[in-house]
């Protein structure tokens, strides 16, 4: 199956949405299709053997839309076109707006005698002319309006009806009825009918429409600005190295494996690993983690990122489409297109909506009219009806929501891999962690480091450090993760390691040589033994001194090496995979928002109740093959628990495919993060709150939108009808109603809006 995104041009309301998405299904071949009004676009999932983007196209225009593909090349460029279109687009709206608030303005003003049965003195008499108004209306209803007529011979071509025919049908009916009144006053006198017109109330609901339109196009407008921000990160530029001379180059043309130099204060300009130098760069933008990373030879670092203290070079490893940030951004879009399946009510309504409207409307024009006697009653009350009603508040109200909360997200590190995900996330009740790499740094870490305290012959005088060094030097020549450790933490501490001779490696014992150590030391050669209590012990060493401690840190599941010069004990490493810092306090919040957290791992159950002890973990499953890891999974959802599973290596991604929600660690493989919903990139765990937090406050967000497109219709439509005639007689003016549907537009998309404000609440 192949996958696209096209960007959808033409429509007005959430009915267009529905019938764009209902032709592109109608395809052979296309097996999915999401098509989202708030973002103006479709995600499509196709067997390329049965069809092809061009036939999806010729869909959509035969729909009366159009459609064009967002390339993967594109994902980090702002479209210079489309922007103009879109600047012009709102140019236009604008223009109609004014135009039609000036015009409409001459028409209340001049219909006031006749609307209140009273003379105005200030009003000179020629605005009461009923040909002048009709002249003066003409360009609001056929220019200005012009769109809704267009739009609603395209939805009657296919058979379909969307909003606009609602406003043609209404404004029409109020027009066309007046001009009629003009033409053949007598007709209506003979009758014995008051020859009334309502050319204000067509201008006006036209205006008021438009005014809608104008305002919540801006607003949408602003729901891509998570969007528009991760695309405008990446530098237009970067300063290659090539043949020893520096030289400035679009960023497009950069290479795999160019050598780029990147100065203080300058962005990364694409994915790359460092060569020479170091620094400290501020990946807060692309990770929400704003503490800046320190980068040495051999570190990656990410496109966008701003490079801190000092300069370096690095090798370009992923350019365009395939640079980290371009994933996010991707990502991002797909969330933004996707629909959660709360959406599916406001769909199911909009799909019979619009029909049900006509239908109200004529009944209404018919009861009133045989019940009254009253055409203009009949009238008023039936462009009322189809004025107020309004599919497009329904069909904003969650789209909108998802579009900032996922952009949101990725402001905060997260990242959304679909609509349905951020629904779900608000309902789980059980966080499954896995310890090695998510709860824990993932890779082993000198913790303890204790020296005897006995004068040793002529070693009485050897420092902390300098036993160290001799120790890292001899480790260096291993290949095994603790060695690794060691000498990691001798770098850290910046101590230089010496040449060994010798060296041997004990299976299941240890390692052994020969250090010696540059000419101006104060000791010479040293014969350095590092390895367990029993090879210790075997050799015939005196371990007493340090028995106590070695117990200690067996029994806190840490492994615990022990080290030998020339023939004597001199200290033990007790060395560990340690908690990340962030994993105590993120589990503490997890239990403030009342999720249970569960400890999930393949080690032994003695070091897995040590690390869930001080996370503050009380309940572990411990000894678990990779396996087997997906029944547990299934074991607690079986317990009527929505479960959220969360981990970073290969071994975890059954588990995560499993679990009702999937977070992967974003540090993690590129297995894990692809078999998630949710990806953690900084690799904190406090992700997982700010996730769910964020999760219930779109949740919150959307059903206050549902409720204020829904109240205004289940409200709106009877009191426009006249059924509370004796109450709200005073609202039957088609003129409130046009002002009632744009109003309901415009408060979802600006309460949507309001998602922009969200922080975390729960304290880290």
């Amino acid at each position: 199956m192949n996958n696209a995104m096209l960007k959808i041009r033409g429509m007005s309301c959430a009915s267009c949405a529905n019938s764009v998405e209902s032709a592109i299904k109608t395809i052979a071949g296309v097996s999915e299709c999401n098509v989202n009004f708030g973002a103006a676009q479709a995600t499509v999932s196709f067997d390329p053997h049965q069809t092809d983007l061009g036939s999806i196209q010729r869909a959509v225009a035969d729909a009366g839309y159009t459609a064009q593909p967002i390339q993967d090349q594109d994902l980090l460029t702002i479209d210079d076109d489309d922007e103009k279109l879109q600047q012009a687009e709102l140019r236009s709206l604008k223009i109609k707006v004014i135009i039609g608030g000036l015009i409409s303005t001459i028409l209340v003003v001049g219909s006031i005698p006749a609307m209140t049965g009273l003379e105005v003195p200030l009003i000179p008499m020629w605005l009461h002319d009923f040909w002048l108004q009709a002249v003066l209306t003409a360009p609001v209803q056929f220019w200005c309006g012009k769109d809704f007529y267009v739009n609603t011979w395209k939805s009657f071509k296919r058979h379909a009806a969307t909003m606009d025919t609602l406003i043609a049908l209404g404004t029409s009916a109020a027009y066309f009825y007046s001009l009629y009144v003009t033409i053949f006053p007598k007709f209506l006198i003979d009758q014995g009918l008051v020859p009334n017109v309502y050319y204000e109330t067509a201008a006006v609901v036209i205006t008021l429409i438009l005014l809608g339109h104008l305002f919540e196009s801006r607003a949408k407008g602003q729901t891509s600005a998570a969007i528009h921000k991760l695309m405008g990160l990446q530098p237009r530029t970067a300063r290659i190295i090539h043949n020893g001379q520096e030289t400035d180059v679009p960023i497009a043309e950069v290479q795999i494996g160019d050598i780029v130099l990147v100065r203080p204060g300058e962005k990364v300009p694409v994915d790359g690993e460092v060569i020479e130098g170091s620094s400290t760069v501020d990946e807060a933008m692309v990770t929400g983690e704003s503490i800046p990373v320190r980068k040495q030879i051999g570190d990656e670092v990410v496109g966008a990122t701003i490079n801190k203290t000092g300069s370096f070079k690095f090798r370009a490893t992923r350019i365009g489409k395939d640079t980290f940030l371009a994933q996010i951004v991707k990502l991002v879009q797909q969330a933004q297109g996707s629909k959660a399946p709360i959406q599916r009510l406001a769909d199911q309504v909009t799909g019979w909506f619009v029909p049900a409207v006509i239908a109200i409307a004529i009944a209404t024009f018919i009861l009133w009219y045989n019940i009254m006697g009253n055409v203009t009653l009949a009238l008023i009350t039936t462009v009322g009806v189809l004025i107020i009603a309004c599919p497009c508040a329904l069909g904003l109200a969650t789209p909108t929501s998802i579009m900032v909360g996922t952009g949101k997200g990725a402001e905060h590190g997260i990242l959304i891999k679909g609509a349905d995900s951020l629904e779900l996330a608000h309902k789980i009740q059980t966080i499954v962690l896995d310890k090695t790499g998510t709860l824990t740094e993932g890779k082993p870490t000198v913790t303890d480091f204790l020296v005897t305290n006995a004068n040793l012959s002529d070693l009485s005088n050897l420092s902390q450090a300098e036993i160290l060094q001799l120790v890292a030097s001899v480790e260096r020549n291993s290949e095994h993760p603790l060695a690794e450790a060691i000498v990691q933490n001798a770098r850290n501490q910046g101590l230089d390691l010496w040449n060994v001779q010798d060296f041997e490696a004990i299976a299941g014992s240890g390692v052994q040589g020969y250090v010696k150590p540059p000419f101006e030391q104060k000791f010479g050669q040293k014969f350095v033994q590092i390895g367990t209590h029993r090879w210790m012990r075997e050799l015939g060493l005196n371990t007493t001194e340090l028995e106590t401690q070695w117990e200690y840190l067996e029994q806190m599941g840490k492994t615990v090496v022990w080290i030998a010069i020339e023939d004597e004990i001199h200290g033990i490493m007790g060395i560990a995979d340690a908690l990340k810092l962030s994993s105590t306090s993120a589990v503490r919040s997890m239990k403030k928002l009342g999720l249970e957290v569960v400890m999930l791992t393949g080690d032994n159950r003695r070091t897995a109740e040590v690390i869930a002890r001080e996370a503050g973990i009380n309940r572990v499953i411990a000894e678990v093959r990779p396996d087997q890891k997906v029944e547990q999974v299934r074991l607690i959802q079986s317990e009527g628990k929505i479960v959220a599973m969360v981990g970073d290596g290969i071994n975890d991604a059954p588990a995560l495919a499993q679990a009702d929600v999937g977070m992967a660690i974003g540090t993690g493989t590129d297995v894990a993060i692809a078999a998630s919903d949710i990806t953690l990139i900084s690799g904190d765990l406090r992700g997982i709150v700010t996730a769910i937090e964020l999760s219930r406050a779109t949740m919150s967000n959307i059903r206050q939108n549902l409720f204020f497109a829904f109240i205004y219709n289940v409200l709106g439509i009877p009191i426009a009808a006249g059924i509370l005639f004796p109450i709200f007689g005073w609202l039957l003016n088609p003129i409130i109603a046009g002002g009632a549907m744009a109003l309901s537009s415009i408060s979802v998309v600006t309460n949507a809006l309001r998602l922009r404000n969200f922080k975390p609440k729960t304290s880290l």
